[in-house]
């Protein structure tokens, strides 16, 4: 089993607030668990395709157990249950929640249920970690968060990047100093995936298209380099369901460097990140949102290969073992992945699909 490594080094890029500013802290800085300073008792909500890749990431987090699910019919649960070895099988979110063998939930929902599940678990006081994207759109988000806050329990978007081993590996090159300032950074992802007007992936009311199911990597990886966009401009295809199939986004940032973004759900690219400096650059290899090795070139020096090839686990134990962390130190946010960033990537996706004219059925106002 992996040890359990320290938390991820966090950047301060120019004119971006210490990430442990966001994070907050129980009264008397006491844990967050009631089991015992080496177990966590997991719950998952939801039954699909990513609670699986979730529940199988568990079994490689050291002191991660998983004790309970929630599904929306008793079957559903119990065929789960019966996959993942689970005693406890609830046959609602609300059971799950109110579940007292449970000390943090991960929500599994489609995102249009990211806010409707989260908002059951805080309220019944446990933590969550919470699939991305964080919801459907900033004021879903800030709902949650403002929930979370208020309750005194911890909350945090799963986005699984920043806590492999190279991406941490990469933050620490950054802050290192050895490319220089942060000049450009780019990132595509995409994938080709068949029209089906009734899927997640096309279905207005699913939350469809590419950016929010795939653009929110890119977009969060720029914000760990460079924080908040001060200037944000696309362009999208727009598909047969009104939703955006592909886009290209350009960002400008405070500091006045540039970030350039690809998305496609109509194609296979090839899914790299490059970080430029003045000094050096970074490349992460394809594909950058579960990246295994990277390369960094320092002007006037040999490139430096780094390669953190995947041998147990299948990577979603990474963030788990970063909650479990936080939890035991009793912070109720991440310093890796705070809430405030959480809700600065949602209004960049907002505004984007404000400039694209994609609008969900579910959104007032």
């Amino acid at each position: 089993m992996p040890t359990r490594a320290a938390d991820p080094v966090a950047l301060k890029p120019p004119g971006r607030t210490d990430p442990d500013t966001h994070s907050k802290r129980t009264k008397g800085h006491r844990p967050l668990v009631t089991e015992t300073a080496n177990t966590t008792r997991w719950g998952i909500l939801s039954t699909g395709r990513i609670a699986g890749l979730f529940a199988t990431g568990l079994a490689s987090a050291p002191g991660a157990e998983l004790v309970a699910v929630g599904s929306r019919s008793q079957e559903s649960a119990d065929r789960f249950g019966d996959r993942f070895d689970i005693p406890r099988r609830h046959a609602s979110y609300a059971d799950l929640a109110a579940d007292p063998e449970v000390d943090v939930i991960y929500v599994a929902t489609p995102h249009p249920g990211h806010k409707e599940a989260a908002l059951t678990c805080i309220a019944a006081g446990k933590n969550v970690l919470c699939e991305k994207p964080f919801a459907l759109n900033v004021g879903e988000a800030t709902e949650m968060v403002e929930a979370a806050r208020a309750k005194g329990v911890f909350l945090m978007e799963a986005m699984w990047t920043r806590f492999r081993p190279a991406m941490v590996k990469v933050r620490e090159v950054l802050a290192s100093g050895a490319i220089g300032d942060i000049t450009l950074v780019t990132a595509n992802i995409g994938w080709q995936a068949g029209f089906d007007p009734a899927s997640r992936l096309y279905d207005p009311e699913l939350g469809g298209g590419a950016l929010l199911d795939g653009g929110v990597y890119p977009l969060s990886f720029v914000s760990m380099v460079l924080g908040a966009p001060s200037e944000v401009t696309g362009v999208a295809v727009l598909g047969k369901t009104g939703v955006d199939e592909q886009e290209a986004i350009s960002l400008l940032h405070p500091s006045r460097a540039v970030a350039c973004v690809g998305v496609t759900i109509r194609a296979n690219p090839i899914s790299l990140a490059t970080i430029v400096g003045t000094q050096g650059r970074i490349q992460i290899d394809h594909d950058f949102h579960k990246p295994t090795s990277f390369t960094v070139s320092v002007d006037g020096q040999e490139p430096e290969r780094h390669e953190y090839p995947l041998d147990e686990g299948n990577g979603y134990q990474f963030e788990a073992i970063h909650v479990m962390d936080c939890l035991q130190q009793g912070l109720t946010e991440s310093p890796v992945m705070p809430l405030d960033e959480s809700l600065t990537i949602m209004n960049t996706m907002d505004s984007l699909r404000a400039q694209w004219g994609v609008r969900y059925p579910q959104e007032t106002g």
